[in-house]
């Protein structure tokens, strides 16, 4: 199976912690996300427990929220040890909302509005990472209107040109994202941080990209900040104690995607830190990381029930569910690759090719083109694997359909952890 959480029932169904996935179908209704606590839980004890074994336990693990930020999703994280990367205000509600401590949060985003600084450094969030000189600027006023210091750290783009899609590509000089290694802007907005009175710089951050299946871009992006921020404490007599890495772990999506386990990221870029640390008599510093859809991606499925099988003759053949783009963004954002099921038939072999289609009133509403699956009909139930992130994070109401609803397993049993829209919330905003 292509996750550790999913496995076949003597009835040759598809289960995820344990219980029956076409069970789950009848019982919550589809579409469906689904996922898995134990796995959940796990993935994060594996990146806090990486953080003890290559960094002296000098360092903390921040759940990129992005990926997949309910109240339930947060709070098992958190019991698991783990900190929060956030992008928004509502992130960050939703964090405290489930419990979480301020101080344990850290503050994204490349255009934070006044609204959302005033906000963050209202209720103490421990670290503002700085994207550009205004917004320096504007928490720095913020922090002074509130009688405040805060922590932050500057967004560094290393030029390292990740080798993923182009839309989630972050490290190289031509992005939307942070400061310029290359160019001398990212040393100009770290002499310019150094002024501002309400602002306590702390260390540099990097995000190279997402779905990476190579160690050695983070390899590379570890020695160029460690190396700035060397040169910083040349220049201007500045030791930052933080460097956060950012996160783009790749994960399995098929069986063609070669998944490295998380050792071999963090192993090297730990040897490279300390190595950088001695040469230069710098004191390793804190280490952050921001796995994202690593730790729930695989823990997750998205249940549909098929509407119909359209046949076109030596063209294709489609399988219409009833969800789609609205659902499962990332197909028609970018080509996402994903494993398709047929729950209630996962014990036979995959002996069709078809596309996958959603209900949506766009032709590119499409999950998955060219796929093997078993031989479907009206009534069979699909599960798309690995979709624990970003497609609840993503989703929306187009056509005015309501976001389905969340259920967590563990061990056999399931329970609610966000209710599906109703038809009647879509106006709820409505006057």
């Amino acid at each position: 199976m292509l996750s550790d959480c999913l496995g076949l029932s003597p009835e040759g169904h598809l289960t995820i912690g344990g219980c029956d996935t076409p069970e789950l179908a009848v019982r919550y209704g589809t579409p469906l996300y689904v996922v898995d606590e134990t796995l959940l839980r796990k993935n994060c004890a594996d990146y806090v427990r990486s953080i003890a074994d290559y960094f002296d336990g000098n360092g903390q693990v921040l759940f990129a929220c992005k990926a997949l930020c309910c109240k339930e999703v947060l709070r098992v994280a958190a019991d698991e040890g783990v900190a929060f990367d956030c992008c928004s205000s509502g992130e960050i509600y939703t964090a405290i909302a489930a419990g979480v401590a301020a101080e344990k949060i850290f503050f994204h985003g490349n255009n934070k509005t006044k609204d959302e600084i005033s906000y963050a450094v209202a209720v103490g969030v421990g670290c503002f990472m700085i994207d550009n000189l205004q917004e320096l600027q504007n928490i720095n006023e913020e922090a002074k209107k509130q009688e405040k210091t805060v922590k932050a750290i500057l967004r560094i783009k290393p030029g390292i040109d990740a080798h993923t899609h182009e839309f989630i590509k972050t490290g190289q000089i031509d992005s939307k994202f942070g400061f310029a290694l290359e160019t001398g802007e990212a040393m100009a907005a770290t002499e310019a941080a150094l002024q501002w009175e309400h602002i306590a710089l702390c260390g540099v951050h990097c995000h190279i990209g997402s779905q990476i299946f190579d160690a050695a871009p983070f390899v590379l992006a570890a020695e160029r900040l460690m190396d700035f921020m060397i040169e910083a404490r040349e220049r201007f007599g500045v030791s930052m104690t933080m460097l956060d890495l950012g996160g783009g772990y790749g994960i399995r999506y098929t069986e063609d995607d070669h998944h490295l386990p998380y050792t071999q990221y963090l192993e090297g870029v730990a040897q490279a830190v300390k190595a950088k640390a001695r040469q230069h008599d710098f004191a390793v510093p804190s280490i952050l990381i921001e796995p994202g859809r690593s730790i729930p991606g695989a823990a997750g499925i998205t249940l549909y029930e098929v509407g119909t099988v359209k046949h076109i003759p030596h063209i294709r053949d489609y399988v219409i569910v009833d969800g789609g783009m609205v659902d499962n963004p990332r197909y028609i954002m970018y080509g996402a690759k994903y494993t398709v099921v047929c729950a209630n038939k996962a014990g036979e072999p995959a002996t069709e090719t078809v596309t996958v289609a959603g209900r949506c009133c766009e032709s590119g509403d499409l999950i998955q083109e060219h796929t093997k699956l078993q031989p479907v009909s009206g009534g069979d139930i699909l599960a798309v694997l690995s979709t624990g992130a970003y497609n609840y994070s993503m989703s929306s109401n187009y056509n005015r359909m309501p976001r389905p609803p969340m259920v967590m397993t563990k061990n056999g049993a399931a329970r609610v952890i966000v209710r599906g829209e109703t038809i009647e919330e879509l106006c709820r905003n409505d006057i």
